[in-house]
């Protein structure tokens, strides 16, 4: 009895889609390197780190941000997705060997500097070439699929911070960081060249069977063809309302991840535990993100995609608050996996909605504009929590400051329209 091979389009996307997972697991070990190297960074009294200093390095990370994600955007409408996303990858293998390699804080900031721009770039070239290659009515599962390895790759990095650290120095978790240069022969075979949404001609195909918009089209001088000016069209009539409120919602979901991975351990240890013990619920806190992923995107794809995107904020606000109180031991991992549901989760579901809403012409313009505006939350995150803990010396105020841009997100979600779909559709 002979084997039954999967049609090829069907193993062209599992192929791809396993690529877009292994390319968001070097994003989330890459975002979460910062907060697992964070302790042992203020405990290493050679480099002279300063609590404020976390801060400091979590929004010069993302100070970067914005521009991989704009550039990423429009040159993978432009040009297509293969190579950006390659240089991306072998732009953040070169920053982390930087990193690696810094001898004092202010070489250690360049270096999350570039780092933020090559990880800006992934998340709206990755979301991208999912939401071309998946089936409609199953994009928010592959995107989730795909975006949960974020949070995997964060897992990683705090598990082998429980491994290596305080024992090795931090360096290490950044040397490790350069491997990914190996994936780029990879994006080069497996990406497809060209410009999506746009149909080749096919030298076999009757022109009496084309359409007649297609055949004008085709037809037409180049010169007298129409200009698309890509980020005009996020705000036709149509589509201006939706673009600003899932800027706006993106821009909390960005303060939210960003100010929770570089913070949440550091938070921790100043409620009581010891670096295991905050490493562990930050492991907790990225499995949660992966699998609970999958889970909500699941009711996203049966048309809830509002319903569940307010749902992942508002738990990120109530996990967020129940780890601030002194509970049972299993239940703080119980729920810091929901609090990693709720925070990554709403960035995830912030980037289905977007990418249901843009035509494949507009895709990645429009995830690239929105997730750098986006980024501009990434950049006020970790500095906002800093000044926060700062300013209030209980323990229990990076918890609570964990917890406004999440009712702040749940409450612009619930303004967008109930469907979200391509206004031209």
């Amino acid at each position: 009895m002979t084997a039954t091979l999967a049609p090829p389009a069907t193993r062209t996307r599992a192929g791809m889609l396993a690529l877009a997972c292994l390319v968001l697991f070097i994003d989330g070990y890459d975002l979460f390197a910062l907060g697992t190297i964070g302790p042992s960074l203020l405990h290493d009294r050679s480099w002279g780190a300063a609590p404020s200093t976390l801060g400091t390095l979590g929004s010069v990370t993302a100070l970067g941000m914005p521009i991989g994600s704009v550039l990423a955007g429009w040159t993978a409408d432009r040009w297509g997705r293969r190579v950006p996303l390659a240089v991306s990858v072998a732009w953040i293998s070169a920053s982390m060997l930087v990193a690696a390699l810094a001898g004092n804080l202010t070489q250690l900031g360049a270096s999350r500097f570039l780092t933020g721009v090559g990880i800006g770039a992934l998340a709206p070239l990755v979301s991208a070439l999912v939401s071309d290659g998946a089936p409609p009515k199953r994009r928010t599962l592959h995107l989730a699929v795909a975006l949960g390895s974020i949070g995997v790759g964060g897992a990683a990095s705090a598990l082998l911070g429980r491994s290596l650290l305080p024992e090795h120095p931090f360096q290490t978790l950044f040397w490790i960081g350069v491997l990914p240069v190996v994936l780029v022969p990879f994006i080069w075979l497996t990406v497809p060249a060209g410009r999506p949404g746009v149909r080749r001609p096919e030298a076999n195909r009757p022109e009496a069977g084309r359409p007649e918009a297609e055949r004008l089209e085709a037809g037409r001088p180049e010169a007298e063809r129409p200009a698309r000016r890509p980020v005009a069209e996020l705000f036709t009539p149509a589509a201006r309302r939706v673009t600003i409120l899932l800027w706006l919602a993106t821009f909390m979901s960005m303060a939210l991840v960003y100010s929770t991975t570089a913070w949440l351990p550091t938070v921790m240890m100043r409620n009581g535990y010891n670096i295991g013990s905050s490493l562990e619920f930050m492991i907790a806190f990225s499995v949660g993100a992966s699998a609970g992923g999958l889970a909500v995107s699941l009711l996203a794809d049966r048309g809830h995609l509002k319903l569940v995107t307010l749902g992942t904020f508002a738990l990120a606000a109530l996990a967020l608050l129940t780890l601030s109180s002194n509970q049972p031991r299993p239940l703080l991992l119980v729920v810091s996996a929901l609090a990693g549901l709720g925070s990554l989760g709403c960035q995830n579901m912030i980037i289905a909605c977007m990418s249901a809403f843009h035509p494949p012409h507009l895709r990645g313009t429009g995830l690239g504009v929105g997730l750098g505006v986006g980024r501009l939350g990434a950049i006020v995150g970790p500095s906002y929590l800093s000044a926060a803990t700062a300013l209030v010396s209980s323990p229990r105020t990076g918890f609570v400051a964990f917890m406004i841009p999440a009712v702040l997100g749940a409450a612009i979600v619930a303004l967008l329209p109930r469907v979200l779909s391509d206004p031209g559709e």
